[in-house]
């Protein structure tokens, strides 16, 4: 079995692609050279690993299992190159950690911080993904640490608590539940709100909640950040779900901040890694470090 590099990469540009042919074209490689590669994979391992179908290609279960074998090698790879090449360059470890959008935003920057400030030779690049995704991403290799919802997390993931991060409904002080101590979401989820982009992890969690609902949101703008979203509220455009940690980091008097009893509103952050005994220094040392800002 001869697998090089620029077989696996192809094969993982294809999977993601669900097409040969634009997985060929994402590893700059003709076609037919692209089919030949792939045909050659299975006839060393004896088994298919695609299905052809009339849209595209399907994995397989064989194909399924390779592609996880495959992203964890050419992570390893990547690691080895980048911080063989950083010690070239005197940057001496980067970091790829995962993370909900209020961990992300409210929970991680100042311990981060003071993280970077200790260990000038390290870089993390943070990326926001759900929950789930964070889960999948460690296990596979793609990530090496990560700050998600403790619940969501499955049992093989190394893990310790790291906050406690409710969810809270603001309103306008002129708003009709305005004087409410809490609310059930589906008391609200047919109101007009404001939200984070599309692509935010913390949004899509709230849309979930709202489609098991049978409802579609009305959200009537979109934006980036929670100051931002608190702006809209104040300004009466809607209503919307923000962590309480960015309602009392925007400290307003022209807004007001409802609890919403539904479970869901109420998440644990864990920060989870692979076993520990498998994790470059750089990430036990930034595990230990959380572990010191960790508030449950």
């Amino acid at each position: 079995m001869h697998f090089d590099l620029v077989d696996m990469r192809l094969f993982v540009a294809i999977a993601e692609a669900r097409s040969i042919t634009h997985g060929a074209e994402r590893s700059a490689l003709a076609l037919a050279s692209a089919s030949a590669r792939i045909k050659g994979m299975e006839a060393a391992l004896g088994v298919p690993l695609l299905e052809r179908q009339r849209r595209g290609v399907r994995l397989t279960a064989a194909g399924e299992s390779l592609l996880d074998h495959a992203r964890i090698v050419l992570h390893q790879m990547a690691a080895m190159q980048g911080e063989l090449s950083a010690y070239a360059r005197g940057l001496k470890a980067r970091i790829h950690m995962l993370a909900n959008t209020s961990g992300a935003s409210e929970h991680l920057p100042k311990a981060l911080a003071s993280f970077l400030a200790k260990h000038p030779a390290i870089s993390v690049d943070v990326e926001e993904r759900e929950s789930v995704e964070i889960a999948t991403a460690l296990a596979s290799g793609a990530a090496d640490i990560g700050l998600a919802i403790d619940a969501m997390l499955p049992e093989g993931l190394d893990r310790f608590p790291f906050c406690a991060d409710r969810l809270v409904l603001i309103v306008p002080p002129g708003d009709e539940i305005a004087q409410r101590r809490q609310t059930g979401f589906r008391d609200i989820a047919a109101r007009e709100f404001v939200g984070l982009t599309e692509v935010s992890a913390l949004q899509s969690h709230i849309a979930t909640h709202a489609a098991q609902l049978g409802v579609r949101m009305r959200v009537r703008a979109r934006l980036r950040s929670f100051d931002a979203i608190c702006q809209m509220v104040e300004a009466g455009v809607g209503v919307a779900i923000i962590p309480e940690a960015a309602a009392r980091r925007y400290r307003s008097t022209r807004i007001r901040t409802i609890r919403i009893t539904d479970p869901w509103a109420s998440r644990r952050l864990a920060i989870c890694t692979r076993s520990r005994q498998s994790l470059p220094r750089p990430v036990q040392q930034l595990a230990d470090h959380l572990k010191m800002f960790a508030k449950l």
